[in-house]
């Protein structure tokens, strides 16, 4: 896979019409990128894209004390886990951090990571396992976050969600096996004022495998961006765009997805949402439903697409833990 560059954000807003991206004419391995693309890497907020721990000393966890010792640390760090590390409920990551698997067996088991008004953290590389509520949690105006190259299995709630006003975030390369309420984006109907014009989002190159629903769900968020993702045997749905949240789903393959898109007709007791889908391949699956127009997430970065063709191939070779050279 061609590796994708952020770019400054344009001056002015564009609405979907017209020419897309630009789309690769081949498939290559994929590498392991460096740093993140997509939201991630925007500069915004005071901040120079995401780096984590980049400039402070890397240590490595091998019990829970030290890790929760690690991630509660003041300061940049490079946490690297190796092992499993068992914790319970959710446990708050300071912000400049970045928590890195060694090799393909790093483990967080039991509970998740919340994310409460941090920024700058890099999640790499770790299978997260029944978790008791949300295996990562990014909330609360929370911003320049990366989660990359995880496996999600059996958390209680979310695998991933990005809720109360939180932004610059890129999920990809990421397995969701099995599970249930993979992605929320926005947590209620009733939190309008914080959650409008944020929950920006880029989710690319991740293996929906089985997981039933929420691939993602989308509240408020604009531009919610959805590429390059294969989705396989999605029960319930792939992706819900409610509440007037603005979500372009371009470049994926879905298989075996009986409903690949909500938006106009809204979904459970949230109102309709917007979306734009282009360069989507449905196999086996139901139509994408589309309603209205989005802002272009190339008013804030430049990308390349991978032709869907190519999706299943590419991301069932590069998605999940054990393939970044930690």
């Amino acid at each position: 896979m061609k590796s994708l560059r952020t770019v400054p954000a344009l001056a002015l807003t564009l609405l979907l019409a017209g020419t897309g991206p630009t789309q690769a004419q081949s498939s290559e391995a994929p590498l392991a990128e460096t740093s993140p693309t997509g939201f991630a890497a925007v500069d915004a907020l005071g901040q120079n894209g995401t780096t984590g721990g980049a400039g402070g000393a890397t240590v490595t966890a091998t019990t829970t004390e030290q890790f929760l010792q690690y991630i509660d640390t003041t300061g940049p760090l490079v946490i690297r886990v190796q092992g499993t590390i068992d914790i319970t409920s959710k446990q708050g990551v300071r912000p400049n951090k970045t928590i890195i698997g060694v090799g393909s067996s790093a483990v967080i088991n039991g509970g998740g990571l919340e994310l409460h008004r941090s920024y700058n953290v890099i999640v790499r590389n770790i299978r997260f396992t029944n978790a008791e509520d949300d295996a990562v949690t990014v909330g609360q105006d929370s911003h320049h976050v990366w989660i990359d190259h995880n496996e999600f299995v059996a958390p209680v709630d979310g695998a991933v969600d990005v809720v109360r006003g939180a932004q610059y975030v890129t999920v990809s390369w990421n397995w969701f096996n099995k599970t249930d309420k993979s992605m929320l984006l926005g947590h209620s109907d009733g939190n309008s004022a914080q959650d409008t014009g944020k929950l920006k989002v880029s989710i690319h190159h991740n293996f929906f495998d089985g997981s039933r629903q929420r691939h993602p769900r989308v509240r408020f968020g604009e531009p919610v961006h959805v590429y390059n993702n294969y989705y396989k045997g999605n029960a319930i749905y792939g992706v819900a765009s409610t509440m007037n949240a603005g979500v372009l789903v371009e470049g994926n393959h879905f298989e075996s997805s009986p409903h690949p898109c909500y938006s106009a007709s809204g979904y459970d007791a949230s109102g309709p949402g917007r979306l734009v889908q282009r360069n989507n391949v449905f196999t086996g699956s139901g139509a994408c439903e589309t309603n209205g127009t989005v802002i272009e997430p190339r008013t804030y970065y430049a990308y390349t697409l991978d032709p869907a063709a190519d999706v299943p191939a590419l991301v069932r070779a590069g998605a999940g833990v054990g393939k970044i050279g930690a």
